[in-house]
């Protein structure tokens, strides 16, 4: 039995097949799996031209203000457990002494 893709709107892994959609039982979305290789995920890279993913760890690379604070992030901050999201500030994180915080990959570098 082929594997089938998780839930594109909910990333359940239950999914099921009628016919030529697949339901998903969690929060009842209906698709079709061609929809999902149709579907172009974003390719994000960081100052040095890796790719970064969902979780993972990185280093700012210079100085940066912080909008709306008088504080500075300094440079060499890690970030761990980053989730990439659309838009000009293209990584969500959380950052220990700062809080909920965007960032522009140019100014990070991954973690190996």
């Amino acid at each position: 039995m082929s594997e089938l893709p998780p839930c594109p709107n909910c990333a359940s892994p239950y999914a099921w097949q009628d016919g030529e959609q697949l339901n998903c039982p969690e929060c009842g979305h209906v698709w079709s799996p061609s929809e999902v290789a149709s579907v172009d995920t974003p390719e994000v890279r960081d100052a040095n031209g890796n790719l970064l993913a969902d979780g993972d760890s990185v280093t700012v690379v210079k100085d940066l203000k912080v909008k709306g604070s008088s504080s500075v992030l300094k440079i060499g901050t890690r970030v761990k457990g980053i989730r990439l999201v659309e838009g000009d500030h293209n990584i969500d994180c959380k950052i220990d002494g700062f809080g909920p915080m965007k960032l522009k990959s140019e100014f990070v570098k991954k973690i190996s």
